[in-house]
């Protein structure tokens, strides 16, 4: 609005429909963000480093990228979960289940949280290990179909899919921003240098 509007109060006409649109839409239901389009950009603004795939060979190829890119093809790959090692049994890596050799953890996750852009993992990840007991740097193999609006879909998802042994240990992973320098600030911080490797399931 121009300066003599301000002064004078002058409101055109196409001032007042614009008022009047504005006020309608203040009654209308908004529109929800897909959740698919919300936890990327969640997951993106906590640090994390995304990399959609459409099929298991672009999964392949991203994470030898991710591996060059990093200078880990001479580093052990920490692999907790025998069937993930199975599925990639035929990757050219180094693997190990002893977590003071694993220079990065690869792994699957329980969910993926939308509305905040986090990872929810379990024992079933993780076993009985703290966050920073873990290595610093993450690389989580997840498909699209986990990905949830909230973390109480998450956990009931967690129970419904394990009926009888439900798993322990269930954190969430959240800041992907690890600090450069280690001190007593930094001390038993769970933020972790996380890839996302994102399988389309759907």
């Amino acid at each position: 609005m121009s300066v003599f509007r301000k002064i004078f109060g002058s409101i055109s006409k196409s001032d007042k429909e614009h008022q009047k649109n504005e006020d309608e839409n203040k009654f209308l239901p908004k529109k929800d963000t897909p959740i698919d389009e919300s936890f990327t950009i969640n997951f993106n603004e906590n640090g994390g480093k995304f990399l959609y795939c459409e099929n298991i060979n672009e999964v392949y190829d991203f994470l030898q990228q991710i591996l060059e890119e990093n200078n880990w093809k001479e580093k052990s790959a920490l692999l907790l979960n025998n069937k993930l090692k199975k599925k990639f049994k035929d990757f050219d890596w180094n693997t190990t289940k002893v977590i003071n050799e694993g220079h990065f953890l690869f792994t699957t996750c329980e969910y993926l949280i939308a509305n905040d852009g986090s990872i929810l993992i379990s024992s079933n990840q993780i076993a009985e290990k703290k966050l920073n007991e873990l290595p610093k740097n993450f690389i989580v193999f997840a498909t699209t179909s986990q990905i949830v609006k909230t973390i109480g879909e998450g956990l009931h998802g967690i129970k419904a899919n394990n009926n009888k042994n439900i798993p322990t240990n269930i954190t969430t992973i959240k800041h992907f921003k690890v600090a450069e320098d280690d001190n007593f600030l930094s001390y038993g911080s769970s933020s972790k240098n996380l890839y996302l490797l994102l399988l389309e399931d759907l």
